[in-house]
């Protein structure tokens, strides 16, 4: 990478932003970056792979020009269950009335529509309920059988053609990848995208068929957007990379009221867990079509920092808003204002888990203290799967966490990770010459100035993953304007920095 202006976040949380119409220009995605944002997704329920491709082009350019990781996430659209279409356009329903779906293609009436999808009329019993249209209709099962089934309008008064379909209590005998889902996958990978979000994630068995086709070329995020996947929350989530709380079709599928609690269990168990979290779906809404978010949506922004989320998203607001600088802008400075609060501290601190009875862990809980108790201005980490990083991440710490890597993906892909400051750099030959690499970097990345101190965390030897198992205390200290060795990640804009240990030998 081409080393630019370091560019530093003053947050800790991380922020997500789609692209789409509004912002797939070169000079947009530049300033959606130099704004404030950490991660492009990439949606494919929309756009071609033409399109897709030219995006992630201007992405690599950019961080070529910066010299900064970016992540790229490819969010594949899943299954979408619809209905047909009506002979004369939106019928009109009423409460109590009959209704048939069955799988004709016949345009339907107002008493009938079909439902191309045989595979939900097998998992229906009496009893069930369906949602049309977001959740606008709600459909009660009397007969069914695996070609039709009988329903009693419970509410909603209006549809028309190629309305979605939800079916909330039941698990429906589908996989996840779609025909499509596969090509857009092998074209996404191609591509070389650092993370995969997977849809319509009901059972572990449905991250396991997607971890297979990925085969490690990216990382797994799975959305949480089923009731189903919640029953077997802690195992989805052991076996992703990462997972997404998409609380749109969430609250689609369960009561409002339960969305909250759920977004806060999935936020918690994936801490535990040490993997990445995202909180998404109508952030900042309004800001579709308006210059400024109300104010219930950017107290629901800062609810899911205060939660500790690793990353809040934006879709529409950024991929077909009219104002996507502004809500980048806007969600970056409530992520700065929460994390200034004093609550935000105290939340954070009274959510650390035990550490598991490693070495590893002990040594990376031990990090979060220790740069607390002296005042440090960063932990140092230096990984190559990323395992070190996820566990500084973790523990939440107060300052920021700077990752020195030298695998291209494991800096791309720990950009999610929250507190994280990614570094490509050559790789290290023993302990003392990374804790002299990292005092330099975190100078020149602004992350440290002369004086301050670096808590410093790695394995030995090098290149074992979950082998953390060295803490160093150190400090910067810049001595004068002298020359002193360069590299494409160490920016030296006056002099250079040094590193003196303290607490032992190496």
């Amino acid at each position: 990478m081409t080393t630019g202006t370091p560019i530093r976040r003053f947050r800790q949380t991380k922020i997500v932003a789609t692209l789409g119409p509004s912002s797939s220009s070169p000079a947009m995605i530049r300033s959606l970056f130099e704004t404030g944002v950490d991660v492009f997704r990439l949606n494919f329920s929309h756009g071609s792979h033409e399109d897709h491709g030219e995006r992630v082009r201007a992405i690599r350019e950019l961080e070529r020009e910066t010299g900064r990781p970016i992540a790229i996430m490819a969010d594949l659209q899943g299954p979408k269950l619809r209905l047909g279409k009506f002979a004369n356009g939106p019928i009109e329903l009423t409460a109590g009335q009959s209704f048939r779906l069955d799988l004709s293609t016949e345009p339907g009436d107002a008493t009938r529509v079909g439902m191309p999808h045989p595979e939900i009329f097998a998992a229906l019993e009496p009893n069930t309920d369906l949602l049309l249209d977001d959740g606008k209709v709600r459909l009660r099962v009397i007969a069914c059988d695996a070609t039709h089934a009988d329903t009693v309008v419970v509410s909603g008064t209006r549809l028309s053609d190629r309305k979605g379909v939800n079916v909330p209590d039941v698990v429906l005998p589908l996989s996840p990848l779609t025909p499509k889902d596969c090509a857009d996958l092998v074209f996404a990978l191609d591509q070389g995208v650092d993370w995969v979000a997977l849809s319509f994630v009901q059972r572990p068995e449905d991250v396991a068929e997607a971890r297979k086709l990925i085969d490690g070329r990216a990382a797994l995020l799975s959305k949480l957007e089923k009731p189903q996947a919640i029953q077997h929350l802690e195992r989805i989530v052991e076996l992703s990379d990462g997972v997404m709380v998409a609380r749109g079709d969430l609250g689609v599928e369960m009561p409002p009221e339960d969305v909250p609690s759920i977004q806060k269990r999935i936020v918690r168990q994936a801490r535990l867990a040490g993997k990445p979290v995202i909180v998404a779906t109508q952030m900042l809404e309004s800001m579709i079509s308006a210059p400024a978010p109300t104010r219930a949506e950017a107290s629901d922004v800062a609810t899911a920092i205060f939660d500790g989320a690793d990353a809040v998203m934006l879709s529409a607001e950024t991929a077909s808003g009219a104002y996507p600088i502004e809500a980048v802008s806007i969600m970056d400075r409530i992520a700065r204002r929460v994390e200034h609060d004093t609550l935000y501290r105290t939340m954070m601190d009274a959510q650390h888990s035990d550490p598991q009875e490693t070495a590893s862990d002990a040594i990376t809980a031990a990090a979060r203290q220790v740069a607390h108790t002296i005042h440090a201005a960063a932990i140092v980490t230096y990984t190559t799967s990323g395992s070190t990083t996820l566990r500084a991440a973790r523990e939440r710490p107060e300052v920021p966490i700077l990752c020195l890597t030298a695998s291209v993906a494991a800096s791309r892909r720990l950009v999610l990770a929250y507190g994280v400051h990614s570094v490509l750099t050559e790789d290290v030959q023993n302990f003392s010459d990374m804790v002299h690499k990292a005092a330099r970097i975190a100078y020149a990345h602004g992350l440290a100035d002369d004086g301050q101190r670096l808590v410093v965390t790695a394995g030995v030897p090098f290149g074992m993953p979950g082998s953390t198992n060295i803490l160093r205390i150190v400090w910067v200290e810049r001595p004068g304007l002298t020359a002193g060795p360069r590299d494409d990640s160490e920016q030296e804009p006056q002099g250079y920095a040094r590193a003196a240990m303290a607490g032992g030998d190496d």
